[in-house]
């Protein structure tokens, strides 16, 4: 709280003797008052406490406020309470760490150890850039390792010269400071130009770092609003080239097949019903509405995603993390429709693999050497499934479609079915239902692979003007 109701008294003399020579001594006592209540500074000679005096005074006459709790000017208490960026940037993980999510968590780490190499006050001594961003990101922006105890011993240089050489905050009101550091968030480690969609994130994360300062009222002013920066536009748009044809994922699912059996009717429920991976390993059997006949229909009731995490940022030991559907309330449910081959995939996968325990449907089935083993029900790690992915690329494409961007993620999947459903002139509102998108975001992303839009376009403006329908130029 400020205010400026400030009274300002005179300086007192006070008499005494020194403690260690008993010879006389004067000390100089400065009282005033802030909303009422009583503060003192006492000083060694009269000329300093007229000095600190006259700032008060300054500070009375030009309006400036007065801070309640320690009695002094606005400017003079911020001096008072500056904190170095290292001190601020631990606050704000430790202030953000018990609401976020892991991935958010290892996001915000990721953004302050991008920054933070450039707010040094110093490089004399400094640990090369590979140790200084260990240290910074996996110790000193991840709350639960630098609660538990002292860094590991290879970090521990690089932790306290981090901690010791990093500028105040307040040097932060340096246009030109913000401007470099703005420009780092651009860049990838290696140098190259980051992808819009980092950048936005990183930026994100530096800006509520930095509006934090502001609510502690560690700075007068947002930062970044002292420079006109622009951010490298961000294309959301999928590419054409990602997106697998019937033909092709039809050859993919049984490279698959082939070779990782278990996993088949996992990446069926990506390319026939959009799933992401996080959700098709949290569903569960009894989230499987059948057909109720052969060849019919069925329902999958989404009701969360199994999201990996890494070890040390959630909040227990275990490297994954249950959670709400993306961009829906944590009770939140979705209904996707199950096509026929994706049921019939689903009913071979159900007939060999039973569900675990916990009844998910897809879980580890394999241990050491590719060996089957019993399930206790643990989600199906990352690396599994994108590596017989690759393999699966390898056996069904060519050497050009191999080289180039043509379904090389599991996710491309989601793509191909979501551009599929467009195509078939299913309409967005209904697609965005059944993906978990909003309408904007949707057309937003997939508009580059909607195909033959422009002929049933012409079509049918022809038709409204009376005139013979233009013919295909195929």
């Amino acid at each position: 709280m400020t205010t400026f109701d400030v009274r300002i008294w005179g300086i007192s003399e006070h008499k005494g003797k020194d403690r260690k020579t008993g010879k006389p001594r004067s000390t100089w006592r400065l009282r005033w008052l802030v909303a009422g209540q009583r503060f003192g500074e006492s000083f060694q000679t009269r000329a300093l406490a007229e000095s600190f005096r006259s700032r008060l005074i300054v500070a009375q006459r030009e309006g400036v406020a007065f801070d309640e709790a320690c009695g002094l000017p606005e400017p003079m208490a911020r001096e008072l309470r500056t904190r170095s960026w290292f001190q601020h940037a631990t606050a704000y993980v430790d202030m953000k760490w018990p609401h976020a999510s892991p991935n958010h968590r290892k996001g915000i780490a990721e953004s302050l150890a991008t920054v933070t190499p450039v707010l040094l006050s110093s490089d004399r001594g400094a640990p090369d850039a590979e140790t200084m961003r260990a240290a910074l990101y996996g110790y000193v922006f991840n709350t639960t390792a630098r609660t538990a105890g002292p860094p590991p011993a290879k970090l521990a240089g690089a932790v306290s010269w981090v901690e010791a050489n990093t500028v105040n905050l307040s040097a932060l009101n340096d246009a030109a400071l913000v401007r470099k550091v703005l420009d780092t968030l651009a860049l990838r480690i290696d140098g190259k130009p980051a992808g819009a969609a980092t950048v936005t994130r990183k930026r994100a994360v530096l800006s509520n770092a930095l509006r934090y300062a502001v609510e502690l009222r560690l700075l007068d002013v947002h930062p970044l609003s002292l420079v006109s920066w622009t951010a490298p536009k961000k294309d959301e748009g999928v590419d054409r080239a990602v997106v697998a044809n019937p033909k092709q994922a039809d050859a993919l699912l049984a490279a698959v097949a082939a070779d990782s059996p278990e996993l088949v009717a996992f990446f069926g429920c990506m390319y026939f019903a959009g799933l992401r991976p996080e959700e098709v390993l949290h569903l569960a059997d009894d989230e499987y509405e059948r057909p109720s006949a052969p060849g019919a229909w069925g329902w999958l009731h989404l009701t969360g995603a199994t999201v990996a995490v890494g070890q040390g940022w959630s909040n227990g030991a275990k490297v994954t993390e249950d959670r709400g559907l993306k961009h829906r309330a944590k009770t939140a449910t979705r209904s996707v429709p199950v096509a026929p081959p994706l049921a019939e995939l689903l009913a071979r996968h159900v007939a060999k693999y039973a569900p675990a325990d916990n009844g998910r449907l897809f879980v580890t089935r394999r241990g050491p050497g590719g060996r089957y083993v019993p399930t206790a029900g643990q989600p199906i790690p990352n690396n599994a499934y994108t590596t017989a992915w690759r393999k699966a690329r390898k056996e069904a494409l060519t050497a050009a479609q191999m080289r180039s961007p043509l379904a090389k993620r599991p996710y491309d999947l989601r793509h191909a079915c979501l551009s599929t459903w467009l195509n078939a002139g299913v309409p967005p509102t209904q697609v965005a239902e059944w993906a978990g998108n909003s309408v904007k975001v949707l057309l937003d992303v997939y508009a580059k692979c909607l195909d033959g839009g422009t002929a049933a376009a012409l079509h049918r403006i022809a038709l409204a003007l009376g005139l013979e329908p233009p013919r295909s130029a195929g």
